[in-house]
């Protein structure tokens, strides 16, 4: 493959190279005349402007990495997207980073962020182990975590224990009191703070939670989960689940397995509000996470930092808001 070159369009347009460059680039004087022959000869050739040289002489890659394990699954999938929309209207170049789950793995993606030269990093809620913030920081390059704290990197949270609060409440005040939550034995940071959040605001109502996990925080470990709750002598009539994939797990057990029906014998409220909670087959009661709005505050966060790097770390917490549907309605 052979890309059209600044020297093509300047030879179809009767000018300089230089003129070529000057055109292209803002800021710079070129004569009216001359700037449309170029933008004319362009158009024709098909030229667009080579990006990644140009970061190269400038040093600035406008690279920026997005980190995640397992970035297809549930909410990760959405702010990942997000991410790379607010990103690109920026003029950024976003690279996905999927940092798998073997120590090879691990490696590579080390090396692919290293070697690009990220203008900076955002790392999502999931397991990116402690080595990714350290070689970010020891390179000098800005960081943003989403879901998670780290030292000296700018934060955006969900308020998960405000959510999870509201969630053993409105159960308790509906009159539920066999009350359960559901996280997973791999739980990122966002979901066993939602966990200790519920447990926590359930104890001071008076009333006992059973906890159950499975063995990650998707469909399968919701299953998993329920089949364990359910097997039970005294089975719960409340389950907060610390996601949505996992109340979707959760709730095809209730209904196809144990035969109860959800919410009359059994309530759910999940959380993310991902696309398919609205689906026919669940409706479920979610706590929203607007992946757009946390993209943008990762984002600004962002700038913030590459305007000033010597600012002390920046924090955005927002807030979930419980919609509504037909796996509880309080």
């Amino acid at each position: 493959m052979r890309f059209v070159s600044a020297e093509q369009v300047a030879q179809l347009a009767g000018v300089s190279r230089s003129a070529v460059s000057r055109t292209f680039t803002p800021g710079t004087s070129v004569a009216p005349a001359t700037r449309e022959k170029v933008l004319q000869a362009a158009q024709e050739l098909g030229y667009h402007v080579n990006d990644l040289a140009r970061g190269v002489l400038a040093n600035q890659s406008r690279l920026v990495g997005i980190v995640a394990t397992r970035p297809e699954v549930g909410f990760r999938a959405h702010l990942a997207a997000a991410l790379a929309k607010c990103l690109i209207k920026r003029g950024s170049i976003p690279i996905l980073i999927n940092t798998g789950q073997t120590e090879d793995e691990l490696l590579a993606a080390q090396k692919m962020l290293i070697g690009h030269r990220a203008e900076a990093i955002i790392i999502l809620s999931g397991s990116p182990p402690a080595s990714f913030f350290e070689l970010a920081q020891r390179n000098g390059q800005p960081l943003v975590v989403i879901g998670r704290s780290e030292p000296d990197a700018d934060h955006v949270r969900a308020g998960n224990s405000e959510a999870s609060r509201k969630a053993a409440t409105a159960f308790y005040e509906s009159g539920r009191r066999r009350l359960a939550v559901i996280g997973s034995n791999t739980g990122t940071p966002s979901i066993i703070e939602r966990e200790s959040a519920f447990l926590s605001t359930a104890g001071s109502l008076g009333v006992s939670v059973v906890v159950g996990r499975g063995g990650d925080s998707d469909y399968d470990g919701g299953v998993t989960a329920a089949r364990a709750l359910f097997s039970q002598t005294i089975k719960p009539d409340a389950v907060f689940c610390a996601n949505d994939q996992i109340a979707f797990g959760l709730m095809d057990v209730v209904r196809l397995e144990t035969r109860l029906r959800i919410p009359e014998d059994v309530a759910v409220i999940g959380f993310d509000d991902v696309p398919e909670s609205s689906w026919l087959s669940y409706r479920l009661t979610t706590f929203r996470q607007d992946p757009l709005t946390m993209a943008q505050r990762a984002v600004a966060l962002m700038e913030r930092r590459l305007e000033n790097p010597g600012l002390a770390p920046g924090y955005e917490r927002v807030i979930p808001e419980l919609v509504i549907r037909q796996s509880f309605r309080p």
